[in-house]
């Protein structure tokens, strides 16, 4: 997979569907994301979210 199909929150989505968490920005990887943050559904052009929990930004990739 390349680093292009890897997101990050405030960027745009690039096309509608489902997104899963893939660790946070700063680097750090969370033990305590719960599960159903690690999923998000998103439709064309929504903005990534962060973390719902900590608010941290977090990358997300195409489930």
């Amino acid at each position: 997979m390349s680093m292009a199909d890897r997101y990050k929150t405030g960027e745009k989505a690039p096309e509608a569907g489902t997104y899963e968490f893939d660790g946070l920005v700063d680097g750090r990887k969370k033990d305590n994301v719960t599960e159903d943050e690690k999923q998000i559904e998103l439709s064309n052009g929504d903005t990534f979210p962060p973390l719902r929990s900590s608010k941290e930004a977090a990358y997300w990739k195409k489930a």
